[in-house]
Parts: C-alpha cells; structure tokens; sequence
C-alpha cells in the first residue's frame, strides 16, 4: 500500500506525536515547530495527497475527511504506532476531530489549530474545487498569502508548495473540506482537547474555535494575538507554548521529578533562594535537565545517576557531588555500587579527582546513615 510522504523525528521510544497540515501546503508547515517538540516526543509529520511528497493518486474525487484520517491511521500502522497524540492545522485539524469522534481508541490527546467543525457549507468549497480543476493553481495560488497570513508577512516555501500541489488531489480535498461536518458529534469527543485560534484568521476565526471548545468537555482554548490562518508558521513560539502545556508541560513534570530525585527539602531550598534574576534560570533547570533529560525512557534513574556521579567527578563539582549522592540513594543505588562508581572515575578521571570525590561521598553517605539510625 502506498503510504503518506511523511517525516519521522525524535527518540523511536518517545511518546508518538502526529502533525497534520493545511490544504496547500506541506509538513514544511510545521519545521519551526516540529524539532522543539521532537526533543520530548516521536514526532511525525506528514503531507496530504498531491501535496508535497505524497501521492496524488491516494485520494479521489467526492473524497471525505474519514477517507484522510484511513490514511493517516495507514500511515501509523505502517509505523508501530498505535495510539499517539495529533496536532493538525485547518484540514489537518479536521482530521483530528474526525479521529477523535469515530477512532478515539487512537488518540491520547488532540490538538485542533486554526480549524473548524464546519468550513462554511459545501458552496464555497465546491466552487474552489471546479476552479482548480478547470485552471489549476496558479492563480489561487497568488492569494495564498492574504489567505493564510497578515499582511507583510510570508512564507515563500510554503506558497510554492501550494503552486505546486496536484490540481485533482487539491480539489478532492476540497471535496473533503465541503462534506465536512461534525458539530453535532463535538460532545462525544472524550480525549484531552486543545484548540488554537489566530485572533486575525479569516478563514477559522476565533468563533468557529470556540464553538468547538464549549461543546467538547473540558477542552481548552487559546487564542493567539497576531495570527491568521498558519499559526505554526507565522507564530511557532506562541503555538509551541500552548502544545507543550497540553501535551504535558516540561517545567511541570520537570519539576516533580527534580523533586522525586533530589528530595523536597532540596528544591524546596533552591526555590526560596530564587530572586527575578534567577528564576529564568531555574525554570531552564526544571524544563530541560528535568523535565526532558531525566524524563527520557531510554536510560533508567539508576543509569543517570551514575553518570552524573562521573560527570560532577571529571569536572570536580564536589558541592553538586554531595548532592547527586544523596540522589543516587533515592535512585536506588548501594553504598558499594557508589564506591564502585568512583573508584572507576579514579582509572578515567584521576586519582585526585576520586580522593576529593570519596571523601565527599563518604561524609552524605555517614550522615544519612546517622540520619536513618
């Protein structure tokens, strides 16, 4: 089966997350958005039928937005993938709600941008559809800025994506977009739900964004100042803001497993010392070094730890040191297996280096037992 172009990024063991595109253009939509998630997340992207690299022949005329969504639950399959969180843009958006209502077992979470429920009633869509297929899309494609941005702005990659898409597939998408309705199915949707509106989208305004959020239970809603129809392209950082709060924000989890790690006492210590000056820094610690490194799968808490044991040796941050020792035990680390740690840093570090280190983690280690009896 001929699947969906489609680009894979970030740690195979990764939570799996799937970007959908807009009509005209391409997962190129996505490139100033997609790496910062891929550091956290399996991310996939992919292009519609006739778009970018995919196929033309993957979609027909009178096609539906379900007959999108078999491609995109193809393309999974194809991938392991059985149940992941979507973000999708416009059509791509459309998508989502579609796999919400009538596969929710596939999706952890969804993220509805710049989209709508409906898209104005089949006339205007029907239209585009016979213009394209009698003209082609040169000439829409000279509006694709005023359409899809503010004025003075543009993305030129993603204008030629749209001249260049296949005219049979764009209007089969179009048929798609025509037939498309689900404002009475909005209520069953039951998985966590984000929807983003560009304040200055004129083709999925604000209202058709929050008709969406009042009907699905406990959705949120973002509006972004400055935006029009490509959010992720005109506004990435706004958009990356409001996926990793809903997709599970890394300064949050970073923070319990700092805590989890390096006891409540600790934080709570380094948290009463932070003034204005520090507090960007702070935030830096918990979103990244906790909230991404140490929230990574790929290694256990055992395992890091005994590599920052090393790590704070070779560099001779006995403070940090001390610190990390105590982390160790809560990651389950013995005594002896410490010692072991060091006394290997001794062979690749320096004997030094291991005296300093032993002496620093003989002290932690005599007051927790002090402590513990």
């Amino acid at each position: 089966m001929t699947l969906l172009n489609h680009r894979a990024e970030g740690p195979t063991a990764a939570p799996p997350l799937l970007l959908g595109p807009s009509l005209g253009t391409s997962y190129a939509l996505w490139d100033k958005v997609a790496p910062e998630l891929s550091i956290t997340h399996r991310v996939v992207r992919w292009d519609l039928p006739g778009h970018g690299g995919s196929a033309a022949d993957l979609i027909k005329a009178g096609a539906t937005v379900g007959d999108l969504a078999g491609l995109v639950l193809a393309l999974a399959d194809s991938l392991g993938i059985e149940r992941f969180a979507y973000a999708g843009v416009s059509l791509g958006g459309a998508v989502g709600l579609h796999l919400a209502v009538h596969h929710p077992q596939r999706l952890s979470s969804l993220a509805v941008i710049c989209s709508s429920a409906h898209f104005n009633g089949a006339g205007p869509w029907e239209e585009r559809a016979a213009l394209v297929r009698r003209e082609g899309l040169a000439g829409l494609a000279q509006s694709a800025d005023s359409r899809w941005f503010t004025a003075g702005f543009s993305v030129p990659r993603l204008v030629e994506d749209h001249r260049r898409a296949d005219p049979e597939a764009y209007a089969a998408c179009c048929d798609a977009l025509a037939a498309f309705d689900l404002r009475d199915r909005l209520t069953a949707i039951a998985v966590p739900t984000l929807l983003v509106a560009g304040r200055d989208d004129p083709a999925t305004p604000p209202a058709h964004l929050r008709e969406i959020a009042d009907a699905v239970p406990g959705a949120a809603l973002v509006e972004i100042p400055g935006a029009s129809h490509l959010a992720p392209a005109q506004c990435p950082e706004a958009v990356l803001t409001a996926l990793r709060a809903h997709l599970g924000e890394p300064a949050g989890r970073g923070m319990e497993v700092r805590r989890e790690v390096l006891g409540d006492a600790h934080v709570d210590r380094a948290q009463a010392r932070q003034t204005p000056f520090t507090a960007r820094f702070q935030d830096f610690i918990s979103r990244y070094a906790w909230g991404e490194i140490w929230t990574d799968p790929t290694l256990s808490r055992r395992e890091r730890s005994m590599i920052t044991l090393t790590a704070l040796v070779a560099h001779g941050h006995y403070d940090e040191l001390a610190m990390h020792v105590r982390a160790a035990r809560r990651n389950g680390l013995t005594p002896e297996e410490i010692g072991a740690v060091l006394l290997q840093t001794a062979v690749y570090c320096g004997v030094p280096a291991a005296n300093s280190a032993f002496a620093t983690a003989q002290r932690v280690l005599a007051e927790e037992d002090g402590a513990g009896g």
